[in-house]
């Protein structure tokens, strides 16, 4: 039965207290631990929203790319006009079955592994994505005990993103917010359409 326009303001009423209330009682500020996994879509596009709203709050940014970089994303090109408050570098050479050199997968991902700590611990960063270290971390061109202690080296109030599917279950549990993007439909799959500037890169 629907509610007459008392009863609704009334709920709503009731539902603003419990919300006003829930707001007053959470005072504690800290830098979170976020990741985006899982097998859908939007994991890194989820993660350039918040680059993006943080760029918007004048806060210094690091996105350090691990699998992407044999081509110039478009995002690199989209974030140009933001100058030295972001930091760009997509440090890997594309997907692995376009590399074929597991050795060399290794270096570049330590490689960008240790361009990101240094992001990670510089207090003038208050956000740091780490896009698709995930991958690497499933893959073992990093060690998860790696990662964990880089993250513990973050000052109190910067935030790091660690993007790509299969995180670990380590990882998720040092994890102050976890989303899990789950797969229903696919284009690529189901109707043969390729990747498309704007919507996949």
């Amino acid at each position: 039965m629907l509610e007459n326009a008392e009863q609704h303001r009334a709920k709503m009423q009731r539902r603003k207290e419990v919300q006003d209330q829930r707001i007053a009682d959470r005072t504690r500020e800290k830098g979170l631990i976020i990741i985006n996994t899982g097998n859908g879509k939007g994991k890194t596009t989820a993660a350039l929203g918040m680059v993006l709203r943080s760029l918007g709050h004048g806060y210094k940014v690091a996105i350090v790319q691990f699998i992407k970089g044999a081509w110039e994303p478009a995002e690199k090109a989209a974030f140009e006009p933001w100058g030295d408050q972001i930091e760009f570098r997509a440090m890997g050479e594309g997907f692995t079955w376009e590399t074929q050199d597991r050795d060399r997968d290794i270096l570049k991902a330590t490689e960008a592994w240790e361009t990101a700590l240094s992001y990670i611990k510089n207090p003038e960063f208050r956000l740091v994505l780490l896009d698709e270290v995930n991958i690497a971390l499933k893959l073992g061109y990093l060690q998860v005990e790696t990662i964990l202690a880089g993250l513990a080296q973050k000052p109190e109030e910067s935030h790091v993103i660690l993007t790509g599917r299969g995180a670990p279950t380590a990882l998720i549990e040092q994890a102050d917010l976890v989303t899990e993007m789950t797969l229903v439909k696919h284009p690529f799959r189901e109707q043969g359409i390729k990747a498309q500037p704007g919507i996949e890169f």
